[in-house]
């Protein structure tokens, strides 16, 4: 008989800081407001890619779960073992499926950690002050900006002149660091000047995401879509006026709309109600504003379990990284955009062992490969865009990252 392997979740202080805790030791993390999960060491991890990679994350999930014994005084989404996941963009790319030797979780006033093995609670320390000093030259990513440009426009000419409403193109730039890259500080830095934003780290994939791809607790859905987006000035009295345009400009609106039908026919086949509010809101960010919607849905009570999985496979990929109609779209993003998205623009986040977890699309994020990390934003191209709009776009929404790294 296999002995099983035992997984303990137990209550700890108060309001535990997060960020600071993560040792240089493979951290993950999943982490807005001071709340989320963290986790470092590896317990498991592996690989799956494909058409049926969701499923294959599943499979795999449920395969890890069936060799622990939990013990859980804590209960709630989150808690007892945790995956954490970040899905590519493209499904012939690799995802990566990590699960912490120690996670440490912070909802509200209660926080907790689960910990893998036989062994004693692990201590908690500070450590983030322990951290490695480096400085980063910036260049040109895959495609110059001008040869980036030319992508645009090629875009704009299929939207006019093709079945397809708007397609995402993204663009990369690469900075090149003095020293090995260590996650910490681009986290803190990130959560510290976005705290609206979810602060990930996973496998060497790290940055700040507005857009909540999924949001999966107790049966309840919600998904938060943005599309449309306009750079900020400083200027409080000049962002409000902007802010005013942005939802007025029939440009961004249409985008908008699509998205979150998008997200809206992919959640419908699951729930028994959505709610998809009739305009969006304006959510301020430091570096720009979007046009934001919030989807929400509840599930419909079925046989067949439905978890994070069966939804994802859905959702991925929106229109708000992809376009409209996404098969479409998908194929003249394959045949013009040059570029290897990896993870950036795929689901990254956490699910429990019930099936219930927090997954956002990987923007304004770096992957990072030995002393390079490669800087990512995209842009959703309608009939009215406009190449040099669109790059300034693309900058504004590469500010976070290379902020943090300085």
């Amino acid at each position: 008989m296999v002995s099983l392997i035992p997984v303990t979740t137990t209550r700890i202080g108060d309001h535990i800081p997060l960020l600071e805790l993560l040792p240089a030791d493979n951290p993950v993390s999943w982490v807005r407001g001071g709340e989320g999960l963290i986790g470092w060491g590896i317990h498991a991890t592996t690989t799956v890619s494909g058409r049926d990679r969701f499923e294959k994350a599943r499979q795999w999930w449920h395969q890890q779960l069936e060799t622990f014994s939990v013990s859980n005084s804590v209960h709630g989404s989150g808690t007892g073992p945790v995956l954490f996941t970040s899905f590519s963009f493209d499904r012939n790319d690799e995802s990566v499926l990590v699960i912490p030797q120690v996670v440490v979780g912070q909802k509200g006033s209660q926080s907790w950690i689960t910990w893998i093995g036989n062994t004693a609670q692990p201590e908690l320390m500070e450590v983030a002050n322990k951290t490695k000093n480096a400085e980063f030259t910036f260049s040109e990513g895959t495609l110059s900006s001008d040869e980036w440009k030319k992508r645009v426009a090629e875009a704009i000419s299929r939207v006019a002149s093709s079945a397809v409403d708007k397609v995402v193109l993204a663009r990369d730039v690469i900075a090149t660091s003095t020293a090995d890259i260590d996650v910490r500080p681009i986290l803190r830095k990130l959560a510290d000047e976005y705290p609206s934003t979810w602060t990930f780290s996973v496998d060497g994939l790290v940055g700040a995401t507005p857009e909540l791809l999924l949001r999966l607790s107790r049966g309840m859905v919600t998904s938060r879509v943005l599309a449309g987006t306009i750079p900020k000035t400083g200027d409080d009295e000049k962002d409000l006026a902007l802010a005013a345009s942005l939802a007025r400009s029939s440009k961004d609106l249409e985008e908008h709309e699509y998205a979150v039908r998008s997200v809206a026919e992919a959640l419908d086949p699951f729930c028994s109600s959505t709610n998809v509010p009739e305009s969006p809101f304006v959510l301020h960010l430091a570096n720009v504003m979007h046009l934001a919607t919030d989807v929400t849905g509840a599930l419909v009570e079925t046989k067949q379990h439905v978890d994070a999985f069966s939804l994802l496979k859905n959702l991925h990929p929106s229109a708000a990284v992809c376009g409209t109609p996404r098969n479409i779209a998908f194929d003249i993003i394959d045949e013009i955009e040059g570029l290897n998205r990896g993870r950036y623009a795929g689901p990254v986040g956490w699910i429990d062992s019930s099936g219930d977890g927090e997954l956002g699309i990987a923007l304004r994020c770096g992957q990072i490969k030995d002393r390079t990390i490669h800087i990512y934003a995209g842009c959703g191209i309608v009939a009215g865009s406009n190449p040099d709009k669109e790059l300034e776009e693309s900058n504004a929404k590469m500010i976070p990252m290379r902020s943090a790294l300085h």
